[in-house]
C-alpha cells in the first residue's frame, strides 16, 4: 500500500515576492543559455533546383594553380559564359575542406571575389555571391576568420544601395545576406563585425526588407531576419535597433505573416517566422523596450491573435518550432497584465492547453506562460480557475518528465495563494491520486501537503 512519508521537503512558506525572484532568476539564465546556443546554429542554404541540375557533378580538390586560374578566368574572361563557368567550378570545389584551406591561402583571393560583387552582370555577381556563401558556412574557424575582411567590403555593397535597397539580381541579395548571417556568428563578430554594422545604414536597410507589404521577397527577408537575429543575440547595441524601430517593423511582419499562413499553402513561411519569432522574443528582455514602450508598440490583442495563428500553423506544418512561437507568449506575458488579459479575454487559455501533448519542451513553456497569467493576482487566476486547467494540471502532474512536474507544482502554489480554496479543490478531484503515478511521489506528495497548509495558514 502507498503511503506518504514525511519529512522529506520542508514547507514552502515563500511569498508571492519571492517566488517571483526564484522564477525571474531562472528565466534569465534560461534566456542567457538559449542565446548562447541560438549563436552556433549555422545553416547552410543552398539552392535546390540547382542542385538537382549538378546533381552526379562531384566537388573536385583544387590546388592553387587551378585556383588561380578560375579567379583569373573571372576577372579578365573575354566572354562573360566562360567568367561565369569559372566561378560556378570553384564554387563547386569550395564545397570541399581542402579547396577552402587552399583558397585562403592565396593572396588577394577574398578581395577577388569581393570585387566581383560590384560587376555590372548579375549572374557573375551570383556565383561571386555564392562562393562567399561556401566559404562563410565552413566548419573550419582559420576559413571564417579568412572571411571577416570582406565584411567591410559587403557593408559597403550592401549599405550603398538606394533606399529601396533594390540589387539587379534578388538572389545576389539573398547569398549575400547568408554569407553575412553565418559571418556574425563568428567569435569575433561581438568585437569586430557587429560594430561595424551597428554603425553603418545596413540595420535600417534590413528593417526596410522586412517591411510587409508588395516589396518583400521571402527568400531575402529570410537571411537578412537572421542576420538581425544575431546582431541581437550578440547584445552588443540591442537599444539602437529598438530606437530604430525594429519592435514595432517585426510586430507588423509578424501579423502579416499571420495573415499570409490564412490565405495561402506557400511553402517557406516557417522560415521566416523561426527568426522573426527570435527576434521579438530577444528584443522584449531588453531594458531599452520597456523605456520606449515595446510593450505598446506591439497592439496587445492582435500580437496575441496573430501568434496564436501562427502556433497552429506550426503546430500543422513544422512543430519543432512551436517552443519559439511560446518563448515569444512567455516574454509578451511576464511583466505585461495587458497581454495576459488579451489571453483570457479572447479565450486562448483551452487551446494554450491542448499543446500541452505535443512534448515536454512544449508542455514546459506552455504552463510556463499561465504561471505569468497567475501570478498577476487573485482576478486572473478565478479567471484560470478550475475550467479545463484542473483535468489538464492533473495530468501533467503524470508526467514523467521532472521538469513538467515541477512547472505544474509551480502553477499549483500560484493558484493556491491567489484562489481560495482552489488547494481542498484540487485535493478532492484525485490530485493525489495523479501524484501516485509519478517516480518521485512521496516527495511531491509532501510537496502539496506543504503548499495546501501554505494556503490554508501563510
Amino acid at each position: 500500500m502507498w503511503s506518504r512519508q514525511r519529512g522529506r521537503l520542508k514547507p514552502l512558506c515563500c511569498g508571492v515576492e519571492e517566488l517571483r525572484c526564484r522564477r525571474r532568476e531562472r528565466e534569465a539564465a534560461l534566456r542567457k543559455a538559449r542565446r548562447e546556443q541560438q549563436l552556433v546554429s549555422k545553416r547552410l542554404l543552398r539552392d535546390e533546383a540547382l542542385e538537382e541540375a549538378e546533381e552526379g557533378c562531384v566537388a573536385m580538390i583544387f590546388g592553387e594553380a587551378e585556383i588561380q586560374q578560375f579567379l583569373q578566368l573571372a576577372q579578365r574572361g573575354t566572354e562573360e559564359k566562360e567568367r561565369e563557368g569559372a566561378l560556378v567550378s570553384l564554387r563547386r570545389g569550395l564545397q570541399r575542406p581542402e579547396t577552402q584551406q587552399t583558397f585562403i591561402r592565396l593572396e588577394g583571393s577574398i578581395r577577388t571575389l569581393v570585387g566581383l560583387l560590384t560587376s555590372n552582370q548579375a549572374l557573375l555577381q551570383l556565383e561571386a555571391a555564392r562562393c562567399l556563401h561556401e566559404l562563410s558556412h565552413s566548419e573550419q574557424s582559420a576559413v571564417v576568420e579568412a572571411c571577416l575582411p570582406a565584411t567591410s567590403y559587403l557593408l559597403t555593397y550592401l549599405s550603398g544601395h538606394s533606399s529601396d535597397f533594390i540589387s539587379p539580381h534578388l538572389t545576389v541579395l539573398e547569398a549575400l545576406g547568408y554569407a553575412l548571417s553565418q559571418l556574425l556568428q563568428a567569435k569575433e563578430a561581438p568585437e569586430k563585425i557587429i560594430p561595424s554594422v551597428l554603425g553603418s545604414t545596413l540595420p535600417q536597410h534590413m528593417l526596410q526588407l522586412l517591411q510587409p507589404g508588395p516589396k518583400l521577397n521571402l527568400g531575402v527577408a529570410v537571411e537578412f531576419a537572421w542576420c538581425l537575429h544575431y546582431i541581437i543575440c550578440s547584445q552588443v547595441n540591442n537599444a539602437l535597433l529598438i530606437t530604430q524601430g525594429a519592435l514595432s517593423t517585426l510586430g507588423l511582419l509578424l501579423l502579416d505573416l499571420a495573415g499570409a499562413v490564412q490565405r495561402t499553402e506557400d511553402a517557406g513561411l516557417e522560415l521566416l517566422a523561426c527568426p522573426v519569432l527570435r527576434c521579438l522574443s530577444n528584443l522584449l528582455t531588453e531594458a531599452a523596450a520597456e523605456a520606449v514602450g515595446g510593450q505598446l508598440q506591439l497592439r496587445d490583442e492582435r500580437v496575441v491573435a496573430a501568434l496564436f495563428i501562427l502556433l497552429q500553423f506550426l503546430l500543422q506544418k513544422q512543430p519543432s518550432l512551436l517552443p519559439e512561437g511560446l518563448w515569444l507568449l512567455n516574454n509578451l506575458t511576464a511583466n505585461s497584465p495587458s497581454f495576459c488579459t488579451s489571453l483570457l479575454s479572447l479565450d486562448l487559455i483551452e487551446p494554450l492547453l491542448h499543446l500541452l501533448s505535443v512534448s515536454n519542451v512544449v508542455s514546459v513553456l506552455v504552463l510556463t506562460v499561465l504561471c505569468n497569467v497567475a501570478e498577476k493576482g487573485p482576478a486572473y487566476c478565478q479567471r484560470l480557475w478550475p475550467g479545463p486547467l484542473l483535468s489538464s494540471l492533473l495530468d501533467t502532474l503524470a508526467f514523467s518528465d521532472t521538469e513538467v512536474v515541477g512547472q505544474s507544482l509551480e502553477l499549483l502554489q500560484l493558484l493556491f495563494l491567489y484562489q481560495p480554496g482552489a488547494a481542498q479543490a484540487f485535493l478532492q478531484q484525485s490530485g493525489l491520486q495523479a501524484l501516485q503515478r509519478h517516480e518521485e511521489v512521496a516527495q511531491l506528495q509532501d510537496r502539496v501537503h506543504a503548499l495546501q497548509q501554505t494556503a490554508l495558514h501563510g
